[in-house]
């Protein structure tokens, strides 16, 4: 019996939707002879492209890299699920030894220096003016991608930067464990004395959290934010609420062996030193050279010029916490621990708004419901569950749903969902693709999934999810109608730049308030009666509330990543770095960083958000512009000319467009950061 014939992971995928992964086959003694096998075909396939005899052209060289790595592409998504998913101390060992081994097969691609060359030679020649411009583009995404990854480099350098990639792998791999340890040994069992003020839809979940660890009786506070957002927010047990938030906000940070302090470290001297040896001056100027950013000091005038208006709106809502504190005689001073808590205290007072009463109508299958309306309305989606059984899962509480387009009938792909937090699951929500579109070889569909930590009740319960927790969902199924609206035709234009990839996900959220989605799916999960005209005015009156929290916890994350990557790490000690930053920024003691370093997987698990964790809010400056172009259409947000034009330029193109150009072609303009502070109930200017 061959590799493939006992691996399914090397096998071609079967089934609905040309083929799904069979995750329900997979061992873990599969992964480690499938990365190999298929790297090892990867390089095959380069080194038959550099070799090729005849001259170097778009057909033979950057469409047959594009061609290239199929079954990579195939086994690297169901070892991500694992990795995210489902991991183990057996699956993270098999990762350890696997990390480095990927980094190294990535530099051997882009430092063959025959295939680079070649690459070059495409994008120099005078091929490349008869190309249409998204060729063009995907020639010098691809020249670049090489030339920007080592491939220009030689002898002690090239070698040099080769075995820097290998060890970042393996650091971010050991600060992604790390970080995934202190989430599943910390959790707080609390008593039925304990539970004071929580309301009772949480007190389910913390219930069926401790039943699942074999401590029935008990309540199960889980070191997610899932479960830490809402015990800080409700809890009346000061002590308890200070514990919580030691635990949660401590992660990766407690001197122990899932410290990540050296991690980081080190991870900030080898990305300096290879950003040095690219010839750039620091990290950060090497990652925003091809971001719509461009550099450090753009980003930096963008977070700085914002900043200061929510330190203001941050010092009016404290205020307004200790003066309800102080009256209730209290005795406290507004901590970290307490700003939830007395948050939803001024929310109620102020705006009669009550957080678990609006819970009560946010049903977690409703408001799938609901996107699947949206999406019908905006992308002439329509979406199906599968039947049981006919696509493969990796666990129960998976689901699956055919996406089809309405007006074509035409299958685009298969939507996933995990919804629930379970141990060995990454904590937060995120969006994937198993599968991207392209049309290579016939056009592909999509198999996109979206992943969350939402708390199950008992069984049969409606699982109820805070209004952050909503808009969370909705941000994610954003990404998923990205992918699932692609129409390019090569796998490199799919995607988008990082600083401008949110801006998708950002808008989606705007349809959670809109009329047809109140009146139709936020309806009361015991009688199912809508939500109350007055409710919903009142969730609209206090839109902008808390702002200069939300606003704070994410810039000083933002901020310190830009200067964690701009500064000369020799010597930098993180937690020293950290504090020193945070007291020149004038950072208010009641908030901290919503991500601290220790804990900071955007940065410091993989390179993705690493000096880009900026471009939630670069995006959102987009955000809030188009927003308000839909605010203002005939049709609203439901205006049919408006979402055709969104999906034209700004989803089907992907990357296949600069950014920029396909922003002007929706709006008309350049979008500036007023729509930005008025969406946030800010001053411009400060």
């Amino acid at each position: 019996m061959s590799a493939a014939d006992s691996n399914v992971l090397l096998q071609e995928w079967t089934g609905p939707c040309q083929g799904v992964p069979g995750f329900d086959r997979v061992e873990l003694g599969h992964f480690e002879p499938a990365l190999a096998s298929a790297m090892a075909a990867a390089l095959e396939e380069a080194d038959a492209i550099a070799r090729d005899p005849d001259p170097p052209t778009f057909e033979n060289t950057v469409v047959a890299l594009e061609r290239s790595g199929r079954l990579l592409d195939r086994v690297l998504p169901i070892f991500e699920v694992w990795r995210s998913n489902l991991s183990t101390p057996a699956f993270r060992e098999i990762e350890r030894r696997m990390a480095p081994r990927l980094a190294e097969f990535e530099t051997r691609i882009t430092q063959n220096a025959d295939l680079f060359a070649r690459i070059r030679a495409v994008c120099e020649g005078r091929e490349m003016e008869t190309l249409r411009p998204d060729r063009q583009r995907l020639v010098r995404l691809v020249h670049d991608r090489f030339a920007r990854n080592g491939a220009k480099l030689a002898g002690d350098a090239r070698e040099r930067y080769a075995a820097i990639d290998r060890r970042l792998a393996e650091l971010y791999t050991r600060f992604s464990n790390n970080v995934l340890g202190d989430e599943e040994r910390y959790v707080h069992y609390l008593g039925p004395d304990q539970i004071g003020g929580l309301p009772a839809s949480f007190v389910e979940a913390l219930a069926a959290a401790a039943e699942e660890r074999g401590r029935g009786g008990e309540y199960a506070v889980t070191n997610t934010r899932s479960s830490m957002d809402p015990f800080l927010t409700f809890s009346d047990e000061r002590a308890l609420r200070e514990r919580v938030w030691r635990t949660y906000y401590d992660r990766g940070d407690n001197g122990d062996d899932h410290d990540n302090n050296a991690v980081i470290a080190e991870i900030l001297a080898l990305r300096h030193e290879r950003s040095r040896l690219l010839g750039y001056p620091d990290y950060a100027a090497w990652r925003l050279e091809d971001r719509m950013a461009g550099t450090p000091e753009r980003v930096n005038d963008l977070l700085t010029a914002v900043w200061p208006a929510a330190l203001a709106r941050v010092a009016e809502e404290v205020d307004d916490m200790q003066a309800l504190a102080d009256a209730a005689g209290h005795g406290i001073r507004i901590a970290p621990w307490d700003y939830r808590y007395y948050a939803e205290k001024v929310r109620a007072a102020r705006y009669d708004l009550d957080s678990d009463e609006v819970r009560q109508y946010l049903q977690l299958d409703k408001l799938r419901e609901a996107m699947f309306f949206v999406a019908g309305e905006i992308f002439d989606f329509r979406f199906s569950p599968v039947p049981s059984g006919s696509v493969p899962v990796f666990h129960e509480d998976v689901r699956v749903w055919e996406v089809t387009h309405g007006g074509t009938r035409r299958t685009v792909g298969l939507w996933y969902l995990d919804p629930f937090a379970r141990t060995g699951k990454e904590s937060g929500a995120w969006a994937t693709t198993y599968r991207s579109r392209d049309a290579l070889d016939g056009e592909r569909t999509v198999l996109a999934a979206n992943n969350a930590n939402f708390v199950p009740g008992p069984p049969g319960a409606a699982v109820l999810v805070s209004w952050d927790d909503a808009r969370t969902l909705f941000h994610e199924f954003g990404h998923a109608l990205h992918y699932l609206s692609s129409r390019v035709e090569y796998p490199t234009l799919n995607g988008a730049l990082r600083d401008y990839i949110e801006f998708h996900s950002q808008l989606l959220e705007r349809w959670l308030l809109t009329d047809a989605v109140i009146d139709n799916f936020l309806v009361h999960h015991e009688t199912g009666a809508p939500m109350p005209a007055a409710l919903v005015s009142r969730i609209r009156n206090a839109s902008k509330f808390n702002q200069g929290f939300a606003t704070t916890e994410y810039l000083a994350s933002a901020l310190v990543d830009m200067r964690y990557h701009t500064t000369d790490p020799a010597g930098l000690d993180p937690r020293a770095f950290e504090r020193t930053v945070l007291a020149e920024l004038g950072m208010p003691d009641p908030i901290v960083m919503r991500h601290r370093g220790p804990h900071f997987g955007h940065v410091f698990s993989g390179e993705g958000y690493a000096a880009g964790y900026y471009g939630y809010m670069w995006a959102d400056v987009l955000t809030a512009d188009a927003a308000e172009a839909f605010a203002a259409a005939p049709g609203g947000f439901y205006d049919k000319e408006l979402a055709s034009k969104l999906i034209e330029h700004l989803f089907a193109p992907q990357n296949a467009v600069d950014p920029a150009e396909a922003y002007r072609a929706f709006r008309g303009r350049d979008a500036g950061i007023d729509a930005l502070m008025r969406d946030r109930g800010f001053t411009t200017g400060g």
